[in-house]
């Protein structure tokens, strides 16, 4: 982990020449930025563009250096296993720019929670209950998110990968001068002693009740009691 000096800041730096284990590629890197406003894709390169013409656009500058396949198992409603393979190159590089500047915009209760509703979001439209009341009452919570979601990305694309270069936005929650690991002005670290001790509470309660924290370790019930002769 790198932090401190040139990492603090989010914007477009340097930081991505800082590598200690990951050697930068020796090669030049097809750079893109992308602008959202309130969550919507607006621009590719400062050359503004409707949505799906962006999604035409990254998917041919995507597909270019093999971004957004994937080859899984999935698990079918009816209930076997199948096997498929998806291509969606400029889905994937609107979706990294999106998380890029969710990260930078949303406090953290909220991206936990949009996390959550990621998955069950992402199983109606997979089920097919998309014209249902709860998917209607996702949308409204995911829209709710989206009025500060509004700058722009730097990406790099190089054999599959999508790698950061850099994030702004008017809305960031991000303050440099607070994002410290030393500094006692922004606040007391002795204060972590708090809810330590509080978070240790129940782990305390089984050292003293002379239990295992979980695993195989646990005492498993005498199911033989149940059993019929």
């Amino acid at each position: 982990m790198i932090k401190a000096g040139i990492v603090g800041g989010t914007g477009y730096t340097g930081v991505e020449l800082l590598r200690l284990l990951a050697q930068h590629p020796d090669v030049e890197l097809t750079a893109i930025t992308s602008r959202k406003e309130a969550g919507m894709p607006v621009a590719v390169n400062g050359e503004k563009m409707s949505p799906a013409d962006i999604v035409i656009y990254l998917n041919k500058l995507g597909g270019a250096h093999g971004i957004g396949r994937v080859d899984l198992v999935e698990n079918r409603l009816v209930g076997m296993k199948s096997h498929g393979v998806y291509e969606t190159p400029g889905g994937t590089i609107l979706l990294h720019a999106h998380r890029e500047l969710e990260e930078l915009v949303l406090d953290r209760e909220t991206m936990h929670f949009k996390d959550i509703v990621a998955l069950k979001y992402a199983e109606l439209t997979y089920n097919g209950l998309w014209f249902t009341p709860l998917r209607e009452a996702l949308d409204a919570f995911v829209d709710s998110t989206q009025g500060p979601v509004t700058g722009a990305v730097r990406l790099k694309l190089f054999k599959g990968n999508i790698i950061s270069a850099g994030r702004k936005s008017k809305l960031s929650l991000y303050r440099e001068d607070f994002a410290t690991f030393g500094q006692e002005d922004v606040y007391d670290q002795s204060d972590a002693e708090g809810f330590i001790h509080l978070y240790g509470l129940s782990l305390k309660v089984r050292a003293l009740n002379n239990l295992p924290i979980s695993g195989m370790n646990m005492p498993k019930p005498d199911y033989s009691r149940f059993k019929r002769d």
